[in-house]
């Protein structure tokens, strides 16, 4: 992975996210977890096409140097259902899921099922290429790129798949136009790829939460950040600033805190408090859809495991601060993945040019809703 140094994250704006966050803020801070990208940005049309291509892969992978499948307990979430997470009704029933989780554009996700499972049965050829007759179910989850990529061209590849999946590393995590996020718009701005940790402590011990999401979901006269309103003091006339809701946002969570199937589903809601915070309602058109899963209780896969398993589970009474974490990470999240965003489009190919969000016109109306709040109370 290659960090974004070009552009400030929210903290380094002096947005006023609360929490402490890990070493990178990113999901990267939970032990074993590395993140891979695909990126393709071209700005002509391929030979036949009308559009330019501008699409690409996000991996997320538990245990990620183990050489055999780990299963990870999880839970799911569907907040508006208008998008597509794969594996998730064994997820519902089984309570956990094995290898990676890949997020792409919505007409990718059967590329992206099919080279994932090739991908697990090479990487993990000691379980899988045997005679033990054992399924691979990956799960791979979307959001719709295509105002700003030739997604009727069906341009993803095998080999792109591979190429995140192969590329996944732990330490500082790329925002913006990369990955599955390559052609995602968030509230009328330039959207993509946003990820944001925090350190908590429970029972004494301390643990991480972290969340990675593809944001690609909002209209602009809902946005809000650290409580402004924004989005209507950035209304511009330009068409992007008028565009009804009809994208999604992905949300993946993941901790170390030994936490059960049925725990995972309650983190898992909780993203909708996270991405309502920056002011969607969570439109009729919007797939909002979102995974947590916990990297703690590894054991083995259940046709090789014992009859009985020793596991490890947190008292769900001390949990408030947790959720607490997991909402503020969602909502910085989102914002740190609009912050790293470049402008896309604006070609002669395009019907559109999406601009990145201005970085001073943002915290001068942060700064100024709260030097009023303050000359208010004083």
């Amino acid at each position: 992975m290659t960090e974004n140094t070009s552009k400030p994250r929210g903290r380094e704006l002096g947005l006023p996210f609360a929490g402490r966050t890990g070493t990178h803020n990113a999901i990267t801070d939970v032990p074993g977890i590395g993140v891979g990208f695909r990126t393709i940005i071209e700005n002509a049309p391929r030979p036949g096409r009308e559009r330019p291509v501008r699409t690409g892969v996000t991996a997320i992978l538990p245990h990620m140097q183990s050489d055999t499948p780990v299963p990870v307990y999880a839970g799911v979430h569907r907040f508006n259902g208008n998008g597509e997470m794969t594996g998730t009704h064994w997820i519902e029933d089984g309570g956990y899921f094995l290898g990676p989780v890949v997020i792409t554009n919505t007409h990718g996700v059967g590329m992206a099922h099919h080279a994932t499972v090739k991908w697990m049965i090479d990487r993990y050829a000691s379980t899988y290429q045997t005679d033990d007759f054992l399924w691979i179910m990956p799960v791979v989850a979307e959001t719709y790129d295509g105002v700003l990529n030739d997604i009727n061209g069906l341009h993803l590849t095998e080999a792109d798949v591979h190429a995140a999946l192969d590329s996944i590393a732990d330490g500082p995590v790329q925002e913006g136009n990369c990955g599955g996020g390559t052609g995602m718009i968030t509230y009328g701005f330039k959207g993509g790829t946003g990820t944001s940790s925090r350190s908590v402590e429970f029972d004494g011990r301390s643990y991480t939460v972290g969340v990675l999401v593809q944001a690609n979901h909002g209209q602009r006269d809902w946005l809000t950040i650290a409580g402004v309103p924004v989005g209507k003091y950035m209304q511009d006339g330009t068409p992007q600033s008028q565009m009804a809701e009809r994208g999604s946002i992905i949300v993946v969570i993941a901790t170390d805190l030994p936490m059960m199937p049925h725990q995972l589903k309650r983190l898992a809601r909780r993203a909708a408090i996270g991405i309502g915070r920056n002011g969607t309602p969570g439109g009729n058109n919007s797939g909002d859809i979102f995974l947590a899963f916990s990297t703690a209780n590894a054991h083995p896969m259940a046709h090789r495991a014992s009859g009985h398993l020793a596991i490890e589970m947190v008292n769900d009474e001390p949990l408030d601060p947790v959720y607490l974490a997991t909402v503020d990470c969602v909502e910085e999240a989102v914002v740190n993945a609009m912050l790293a965003a470049e402008d896309m489009g604006g070609t002669a190919h395009d019907r559109f040019l999406i601009q990145a969000i201005s970085h001073a016109r943002l915290v001068e109306a942060v700064n100024g809703a709260r030097e009023s709040v303050l000359h208010h109370l004083v």
